[in-house]
């Protein structure tokens, strides 16, 4: 599936090129209000959540990046159409925000999500400087349907040696000069 799908799915759904989120061709026309901008865009995420069933492409999940009022990048669950783990609906959002913007940093953005994020997407948000998630459905919600976390969260709280995945660490002394070149550059 190529980058534009998700832009094409909110095509469809009258609700891409808009200049005006308060005003949504054929979907919410109604008049922007302080949280009527934020629903807007949480509905944009729903609406690619569902799409993304509707049309068997992978997870319940959506997620829209916004700026300044508006959209910089949007994408559903892309996990089972990319064969990628990593494709959260979040995760895929950020890698077209940053791409759209030409920067990994996206302070200023903020991230509507139809889930609260899973730890992957949660640390990907924190690493891109997202000033804010946005969120509809909780982890609970999500594992009540078969996403659920809760063995990832416990794992973090567990000592490398206690952790059910082997941790094995080789050839520190090998790696230290790389960390030392980017702090003497950096």
């Amino acid at each position: 599936m190529c980058e534009c799908a998700d832009a094409l799915r909110l095509k469809k759904l009258n609700m891409c090129n808009n200049k005006n989120p308060g005003k949504l061709p054929g979907f919410f026309n109604f008049e922007p209000m302080e949280n009527g901008m934020h629903e807007n865009f949480m509905r944009m995420a729903i609406a690619l959540a569902e799409s993304n069933i509707e049309q068997r492409l992978g997870g319940p999940f959506g997620a829209v990046i916004v700026k300044d009022g508006e959209v910089v990048a949007s994408s559903a669950n892309k996990v089972v159409p990319e064969n990628d783990p990593t494709a959260h609906a979040e995760i895929s959002a950020i890698r077209l925000a940053c791409k759209a913007l030409g920067t990994y940093n996206l302070s200023g953005c903020d991230i509507y999500t139809s889930c609260e994020p899973c730890p992957t997407c949660l640390g990907a948000i924190y690493w891109a400087h997202i000033d804010k998630i946005y969120y509809a459905n909780t982890k609970a919600d999500a594992a009540d349907i078969g996403f659920d976390d809760h063995f990832i969260y416990d794992e973090m709280a567990c000592s490398m040696d206690e952790r059910k995945l082997p941790f094995v660490q080789l050839l520190r002394d090998e790696a230290l000069p790389a960390f030392k070149r980017w702090q003497e550059i950096g």
